[in-house]
């Protein structure tokens, strides 16, 4: 069979199928975006009453006079919350401070060094204070170790003393900070 029709006719055609198809897809999908909303707003409208109805029901409960016993009670879980969220602030303070020397000092130490332990004391005569302790391969990076310690901004005094520097190597050592 031969196809008779002009090239600029075919062409005219498909863009007028390509233009139907687009508006087929935009009208179907339309539809479906109208039907799904209608389907959709009884359970709205059914919803926002019950809403309304429990947010009624709570304000007549939140103006009922409570018994005696119950007010007792009531004040007693108040108390007992207070006294809980104080207590997990003043945990939550000494936790983020000690987390944020730990991090200092692991984020400083170079690589001929292995910490062992970093004890962290808040002691009321003195103040605060950390002591590391692990082991160091040499007595240059023990030295660069003490040195860039010294050198931090948050400690206002390292102390490295100096029988850590007995061995030549595998050295175990405790240094002291004072966080500032």
């Amino acid at each position: 069979m031969i196809n008779l029709i002009p090239n600029e006719e075919k062409k005219k055609m498909t863009k007028e199928f390509y233009f139907k198809l687009v508006s087929v897809v935009f009208i179907m999908t339309g539809s479906f975006f109208l039907i799904f909303s209608i389907l959709l707003l009884p359970s709205y409208f059914m919803s926002s009453v019950n809403k309304k109805l429990i947010n009624q029901k709570l304000g007549l409960q939140k103006n009922e006079i409570l018994p005696v016993s119950y007010q007792n009670t009531l004040d007693s879980v108040r108390d007992l919350k207070s006294k809980i969220n104080s207590v997990e602030n003043s945990e939550k303070n000494k936790f983020v401070f000690s987390t944020q020397v730990m991090n200092e000092i692991i984020l400083k130490k170079p690589a001929g060094i292995k910490i062992i332990g970093i004890s962290y004391d808040n002691i009321e005569g003195s103040g605060k204070k950390v002591d590391v302790s692990g082991i160091a391969q040499s007595r240059e990076a023990l030295l660069f170790f003490g040195k860039v310690m010294q050198n931090d901004t948050m400690f206002s005094n390292v102390n490295l003393p100096i029988s850590n520097f007995v061995k030549g190597s595998n050295i175990s050592f405790n240094m002291d900070l004072t966080p500032s």
